[in-house]
């Protein structure tokens, strides 16, 4: 678990550097971009646009979705780029990784003049939640 927290603090740590040099007002795709550049140059692997197999409960493969940033093969982030995060982003990560059985997830919007980031892990068999807010 240890492990997982360091790499949210790289992401957070990345993420708040990229907000303080490109500040709010950008397409959600130029974060995006940002982050996946600048985690690759330490050397922290992030697919953009990753697919990821969304499964019915019985283990039926219902389709995939493509997760804004998929890094390290265990850590969904989703990029936001709007005045505040609401609701319905929340409810977009945790979708995202009880369909997809992924237990770390960020969330994080560049676009309110307030950088903003929220850890979720979710336990896959109880279905519980814990969120956390930098």
């Amino acid at each position: 678990m240890e492990d997982i927290m360091k790499l949210c603090d790289v992401i957070r740590e990345t993420g708040f550097a990229i907000h303080a040099y490109h500040r709010n007002g950008h397409m959600e795709k130029i974060y995006e971009n940002a982050l996946a550049h600048r985690l690759g140059k330490k050397g922290i692997a992030a697919i953009q646009q990753h697919p990821l197999v969304v499964y019915d409960e019985d283990g039926f493969v219902l389709g995939e979705y493509l997760a804004d940033l998929f890094v390290d093969q265990r850590l969904i982030v989703e990029v936001k780029a709007c005045r505040a995060l609401a609701d319905e982003h929340t409810a977009q990560v945790l979708g995202y990784m009880r369909a997809s059985r992924m237990e770390h997830g960020l969330l994080i919007n560049f676009g309110a003049p307030k950088f903003q980031i929220k850890k979720f892990i979710l336990s896959v068999d109880s279905q519980s939640v814990h969120e956390t807010a930098y």
